[in-house]
């Protein structure tokens, strides 16, 4: 293969399987309201729920990741997905709070097994369209997060909590498609004109690494208020539909499909817009863009919550490749690493955020929250602060070289 070779059928195998778990990840949101009545939990305990999710596909993200550029290991995405149907079978059947959250922990720990080994398959077969290339494997996963008010509406509604045994047929059908990805890695790996670039980042200079740390630490904070908005907005706007517009379970969920289903767009048009016109740019426009609607939306009516959240899902998400590939070129010898602590750590601890969110609405009121929290976009105006990254661009090509 051609280095510069882009890999479709890769791509969109490896976005296939990120579509399947962040599908069944989705399934716990999704379950909330189901949960909260069967099993009469209070927005802090869903919050808990939230942030045990998060934490546990996060945390954990970061050391897969280092271990991976070490020793890249295809076996663990087929184990990662039989773990996340246990974990389906396991919320099925828990028979309460403390069931659930170990339900939980299995699909979070699974997530976080595929993350840094499919992001790197992605970067793998990118060829030179990176941004491409990471568009297509977060769509997959935005698509599986979309599925979550689908869910809701109708599988949850109809069938309580024992919807979740449909799951398990959808994580068997992961497990088969990732021994196939496991091949090709395989193969991949074993290929002796092919290395993973685990050493290109010794002979860089300190200087470098000084505007490393910089932008790894702002785009980090960046993500992390933006999942942040973004928990509160998935896992509590619903409940302020409800009550603002006196309507229904499914009826709310329809709301928050369209500003998930939104953000897939937005996620697949902003990588390759970034190759265009550099990730910096893209990253501006979507966190700055979004804030005008993210402050007008509690305001809207029935009618015009619908075309705020589209216009809000489609550029708040434009970003949401683009800061995995800004990293990824960053520091290209640890893919992995970087891949785990954007779209793992940094991510996951917007779950800190969804547990504050549930807490002040139990202490203080609803509306006043989603009220407060719809400023938080405003703070991508830290994305001015990231170093120019057209040297970022070329640095990993002339990296690669030596691969």
């Amino acid at each position: 293969m051609n280095k510069k070779e882009t890999l479709y059928p890769i791509l969109l195998a490896v976005s296939l399987v990120h579509l399947i778990n962040d599908s069944l990840q989705a399934v716990i949101p999704a379950s909330y309201p189901i949960l909260r009545d069967t099993l009469g939990l209070s927005y802090t305990q869903l919050g808990v729920i939230t942030f045990i999710l998060y934490f546990s596909s996060s945390v954990m993200q970061p050391v897969v990741g280092m271990y991976s550029d070490k020793r890249p290991s295809p076996l663990l995405l087929p184990i990662g997905m039989a773990i996340a149907l246990l974990g389906m079978l396991c919320l099925a059947v828990s028979p309460g709070y403390l069931a659930v959250l170990g339900s939980v922990i299995l699909v979070g720990a699974a997530s976080a097994m595929f993350h840094p080994e499919g992001a790197r398959i992605a970067y793998l077969a990118a060829g030179n369209r990176r941004g491409l290339a990471q568009s297509i494997f977060q769509v997959g996963g935005n698509t599986g997060s979309a599925l979550a008010p689908v869910m809701t509406a109708l599988i949850f509604y109809p069938f309580g909590q024992l919807g979740a045994l449909w799951f398990t047929l959808v994580a068997a059908i992961g497990v088969v498609i990732q021994l196939k990805l496991a091949g090709w890695y395989r193969g991949y790996l074993s290929d002796s004109g092919r290395k993973i670039e685990s050493k290109v980042n010794q002979h860089t200079d300190k200087g470098h690494w000084k505007h490393v740390r910089l932008a790894v630490g702002i785009i980090i904070l960046i993500v992390f208020l933006r999942s942040w908005y973004g928990a509160g907005l998935s896992n509590y706007f619903v409940f302020y539909l409800m009550e603002k517009f006196r309507i229904s379970i499914p009826e709310a969920q329809w709301y928050i499909f369209v500003y998930v289903g939104a953000g897939i767009a937005g996620t697949f048009l902003g990588g390759p817009l970034s190759d265009r016109i550099g990730r910096k740019r893209v990253i501006l426009l979507s966190l700055l863009g979004a804030s005008p609607f993210a402050i007008l939306l509690p305001y809207a009516n029935e009618l015009w919550a619908y075309p705020l959240l589209f216009i809000l899902g489609l550029v708040n998400h434009s970003s949401f490749s683009v800061t995995v590939v800004y990293v990824q070129e960053l520091v290209p010898g640890q893919v992995g690493t970087v891949s785990g602590l954007i779209t793992g750590l940094a991510f996951g601890m917007g779950a800190i955020g969804a547990v504050a969110i549930g807490g002040l609405i139990d202490l203080t009121d609803l509306t006043l929250v989603i009220l407060c929290s719809s400023f938080l976009p405003l703070f991508g105006i830290l994305g001015l602060l990231l170093p120019s990254d057209s040297k970022n661009r070329d640095r990993p090509q002339r990296a690669e070289v030596g691969q």
